[in-house]
């Protein structure tokens, strides 16, 4: 049998798993509340894997690796700042707000907490912050079409569009029929292949190159200053640093904490989840170096960086587990593509038309609402991934930026600070947003630094400035803002508004 029938059988096998996974939900959400998020009932392994696997997509396996395995260790600092976030994303927000989205009217979105912790009426930040999330979102969905189709067509000389269509295919296949539930455990058996092959891979290259003084040896031979982690300068490491600024904002990220099953789950989460981002960074850059002395040593040279795990998984292993290996790049793939698409789902369902409708749907009309969006969405971002689109990922790679720099401010002074109103979320969300996109295209100088640095700075200013100008006290936002207290402090159930007590 030949080396590519052993590698399509395991892909096979992978699709086969991902499709079962999430047809076995297929009849278990009754209402749009379980389809979305559901039913806040997510056990915290299942929770922890999937925020980690629906955040890192194919940066993790290619993106990172091939950084590193060009330029050195000085690329890490990004991985490195990104697991500091997650770390205080899991700490800070994360359990706070599990009880506050379900003390503030039962929200199952983040435009729709906002509304409802601000006693917002005008529905204008409730649909400003969805439109955000359905035009950025709608991209990064094509942006993974995209890499699926390159994949295929790298991997096994695919039609680009048929190999596309294939992953898109079955992302939108169990992410349609399962909702939530089936996007976040199909999640959570791909961030445990990811993990197993991010750990495989650079243990087996480190044996076969030597063992790790010949790898040092071997990568100094290549270039000492890929072993630097200095080399890029004071500027380019705060900017790496700063991405783990974007975790307060993203939506399909953040959404994973509304569906824990209570908000003293989130310690549990936290080991788990950065514990699976340690080892799976720490071996993506292992995977990197080793790559870098692998090839020094059998004097070959990559055409592409970006394939380093794949072509160390080709070589150091059987086929079949090469394939498996081949699989864990589309795990990364197709699971932050099923985690975007109930998000940009959700916002399109839940923040724009219902807003629009004004009225309450039967939930069995609501449940078919979010899946004819999975399908518009869907069905958009593949008509923009048809012809590939260099635009598309220039776009995408400061949309992290966008959603950090736009939502992050908003989400945390909401958890924290009873004084924020109405007009200065929305004004200091809009602001974030305009400056990343302006920042992220000029050049020189300061300019340099990662555009969501002023971006989140900028909207916390105007935030906190147009609040305190614009606020008055409101009875019921108090009460909620005491009930999360109580509630994360105690440990015990969310009261029923009724049985509250009149805030102070």
């Amino acid at each position: 049998m030949s080396d590519e029938a052993y590698q399509t059988i395991a892909l096979v096998i992978y699709f086969a798993a991902m499709l079962a996974i999430g047809m076995s939900f297929l009849r278990k959400n009754r209402s749009l509340d379980e389809y979305m998020l559901g039913g806040r009932g997510l056990p915290t392994p299942v929770a922890a894997l999937s925020a980690g696997a629906s955040d890192m997509s194919g940066w993790l396996l290619l993106g990172l690796p091939g950084a590193i395995y060009l330029t050195g260790l000085a690329e890490a600092w990004i991985a490195i700042g990104l697991t500091i976030g997650a770390w205080l994303n899991w700490t800070f927000v994360a359990p706070r707000l599990r009880v506050y989205t379900q003390v503030s009217r039962n929200s199952i979105t983040i435009p729709s907490f906002l509304e409802n912790r601000l006693r917002d009426r005008s529905r204008v930040l409730r649909i400003a912050a969805g439109l955000i999330i359905l035009v950025f979102f709608t991209f990064y969905v094509s942006s993974g079409m995209v890499s699926g189709g390159v994949f295929f067509a790298t991997s096994f000389g695919l039609d680009y569009r048929l190999g596309m269509l294939l992953v898109a295919g079955v992302t939108v296949l169990y992410t349609l029929g399962g909702g939530f539930k089936a996007a976040s455990y199909t999640d959570f058996v791909q961030g445990t292949i990811m993990f197993l092959a991010l750990l495989a891979v650079p243990l087996v290259g480190l044996f076969v190159v030597g063992g790790p003084a010949s790898a040092v040896e071997s990568i100094r031979e290549v270039d000492p200053a890929l072993l630097s982690w200095f080399s890029a300068g004071a500027m380019a490491t705060v900017s790496a640093l700063a991405w783990g600024l974007g975790y307060f904002g993203q939506p399909h990220i953040i959404v994973r904490f509304m569906a824990l099953r209570s908000g003293q789950e989130a310690k549990a989460g936290r080991r788990i989840g950065i514990g699976w981002m340690i080892f799976a960074v720490a071996g993506a850059a292992a995977t990197a170096l080793v790559g870098v002395a692998y090839m020094q040593q059998n004097g070959r040279q990559l055409d592409d960086p970006e394939t380093v795990f794949l072509v160390l998984g080709q070589v150091l292993f059987h086929p079949l587990i090469a394939g498996l290996m081949l699989a864990a790049v589309l795990a990364a793939i197709m699971s932050t593509i099923s985690s975007q698409l109930i998000v940009t789902s959700s916002a399109l369902i839940e923040d724009l038309s219902k807003v629009m409708l004004g009225e309450r749907l039967p939930d069995r009309i609501q449940v078919m609402l979010g899946r004819a969006g999975v399908l518009l969405v869907s069905v958009i971002a593949a008509a923009m991934a048809w012809t590939q689109n260099a635009t598309i990922l220039d776009l995408v790679a400061f949309a992290w930026a966008g959603f950090g720099a736009s939502f992050g401010p908003a989400v945390l002074l909401a958890l924290y600070w009873r004084r924020l109103t109405t007009a200065g979320a929305l004004v200091g969300m809009v602001a974030g947003a305009v400056t990343v996109g302006w920042w992220g295209q000029a050049e020189g100088g300061i300019l340099d630094l990662y555009e969501i640095v002023p971006g989140f700075l900028l909207n916390t200013v105007l935030a906190v400035v147009v609040s305190r100008l614009t606020h008055r006290d409101r009875p019921e936002i108090t009460g909620e803002f005491d009930e999360t207290q109580r509630a994360l402090r105690t440990g015990s159930a969310v009261r029923p508004a009724e049985e509250r007590p009149a805030p102070e």
